[in-house]
């Protein structure tokens, strides 16, 4: 089938009678209450249930072999090729599957706040609360852009249908499947909504590289002077915390794109986990969680419709996906200057990466490739003591493209603009996890806030003799002797046991890149 015929079968089905489209925030929130996708809280969010699967199904996710993108794809365990024959015979089981529903609903809307940039995007759903979902998290048009909306990719969800592998060549009953060519995502069997928003963020980690533009997995924000900083880092670093900063504007949360003309926010709004969420520890998330939100799994007290944010029966995965609007602390536009500073947040659990360094570019290069940080022990089922973590670029599961495309656009921008990069570890010092301790988030601001200030641009450092990283002599703020981390253990030799462990870790991880990597792997890796 080629794209003609699949547009042709798309606008028969978007002629439908059952077609709901572009339909307001009230009217979705009525639409998946009547129709018992979802119930209301006592704050006014719509809570709804995605039942087994909580999260990604990366095993469940496919890239169309196509002759236009397949010599540019890294294919793998994350870009998993399947044929153009089992991608649209399941495409048109899905669109006769919804041809039948009482009512499908659509949101025409775009992903980039940089209009020259801005990839128009439609979403077809089965659900109203998936819907709601994708009007959250995209960028809304106004009345005229939804007038002359011409879509340049097309999500179709159908989460009640299911696959059948033996018959439809799939993994199991899920699955989400891109063809690059045809510029559709179909996705089924899952009620997990982030699919659809990882989905098109890795379409934009596909497409902004070919327009020279940086796509990052990354939160910004900007201070008083129009300064811009970068913050990269996994799960339980400490990103949403440190980039959500009272004197300084969010620009956006999660991804982002960097163009010649600067920083600019791919979505338009915001999926933050809800976990142990409280008024105190997290008041922006909290506060946003409002009319119109979406709760995934939060747990809700069946009377009083109170959400349980401590309860994490159904999963660790909670989240609420809500405009950046409900926010009050943004900048709108969702568009910043260039990134006068990247920092590069690890959760270090063996205790031996400095709590703040300065990297040349080759290092930030190596380190951005080599996305570090650490499971601890009660994260995961199994994790019995401190694992290295790796996501390439710290979106791994995201990226079409091999990693040193990103890697290489990056030290080029650095180059462009100057750009101070730092590596901030908020894991453990004095020891490993289990001896060590938490650093202090205080200690940990009051870093942060320096490199941001500019005030660790020229003092002195001494370099670790493992890692090779410049780390600063002091800081206001900071004890002198949690900077160097062999300082800070008692143990000299058992730091340099742990330190020697580590660093060999980021050796046998980089090797995988292979020798395309190797000059970023000779100027950047640690010393031993």
């Amino acid at each position: 089938m080629n794209s003609v015929e699949m547009m042709n079968e798309l606008n028969t089905l978007l002629s439908g009678n059952n077609i709901k489209e572009q339909l307001t925030v009230p009217e979705l929130v009525e639409k998946a209450t009547s129709r018992g996708e979802a119930i209301l809280t006592v704050d006014g969010a719509l809570r709804a249930n995605t039942g087994k699967y909580t999260g990604r199904s990366p095993k469940d996710k496919f890239m169309v072999e196509e002759a236009s993108s397949k010599d540019h794809i890294d294919w793998g365990s994350v870009n998993r090729p399947i044929s153009s024959e089992v991608f649209d015979a399941l495409y048109t089981k899905v669109i006769n599957y919804l041809k039948e529903k009482e009512e499908v609903f659509v949101f025409k809307g775009f992903a980039g706040a940089d209009a020259e940039t801005r990839l128009a995007i439609r979403v077809v759903n089965e659900y109203a609360w998936h819907n709601l979902f994708a009007h959250n998290l995209f960028i809304r048009p106004t009345e005229e852009e939804a007038a002359n909306h011409i879509a340049d990719f097309t999500i179709v969800s159908a989460p009640t249908f299911h696959a059948n592998p033996a018959i439809d060549g799939t993994e199991s009953e899920t699955f989400i499947m891109v063809s690059l060519e045809k510029k559709i995502i179909l996705i089924g069997g899952t009620e997990y909504a982030g699919e659809m928003k990882k989905s098109i963020f890795g379409i934009m980690n596909y497409l902004l590289p070919q327009q020279g533009i940086l796509s990052m997995h990354c939160s910004a924000n900007v201070g008083e002077k129009g300064d811009t900083t970068l913050f990269f880092g996994l799960s339980g670093t400490g990103k949403t915390t440190l980039s959500a900063d009272a004197n300084r504007k969010l620009v956006g949360d999660d991804e982002h794109g960097w163009s010649d003309n600067g920083v600019f926010n791919i979505e338009g709004g915001c999926y933050a986990k809800t976990i142990n969420l409280s008024a105190e520890k997290e008041p922006e998330i909290y506060n946003a969680i409002r009319f119109g939100t979406v709760l995934e799994n939060v747990v809700v007290d069946e009377e009083t419709r109170i959400p349980d944010y401590d309860d994490e029966t159904p999963t660790q995965n909670t989240r609420a996906a809500y405009p950046i609007t409900n926010i009050d602390n943004i900048v709108l536009p969702s568009v910043a200057g260039h990134p006068n500073t990247i920092i590069f947040l690890t959760a270090d659990a063996f205790g031996v990466l400095p709590p703040i360094s300065k990297l040349t570019k080759e290092q930030a290069m190596y380190h951005f490739i080599s996305g570090f940080t650490s499971k601890t022990p009660g994260t995961e089922r199994g994790v019995v003591e401190p694992e290295p973590a790796f996501s390439t670029c710290f979106g791994s599961p995201f990226l079409p493209l091999p990693a040193t495309v990103y890697a290489e656009m990056l030290g080029k921008k650095i180059d462009e603009h100057n750009v101070n990069v730092f590596l901030v570890n908020t894991g453990w010092t004095g020891g490993s996890f289990g001896t060590g301790t938490r650093m202090k988030l205080s200690y940990t601001r009051a870093m942060v806030n320096a490199a941001i200030e500019g005030k660790l641009n020229d003092v002195p450092t001494e370099k670790d003799a493992f890692f090779g990283l410049a780390i600063p002599t002091s800081i206001e703020g900071v004890p002198t002797e949690l900077l160097n981390p062999r300082n800070a253990w008692a143990d000299k030799d058992a730091y340099d046991i742990k330190a020697t462990q580590l660093a060999g870790m980021f050796h046998e991880n980089f090797k995988k890149f292979g020798e395309v990597a190797e000059d970023i792997a000779t100027k950047g890796a640690p010393l031993v």
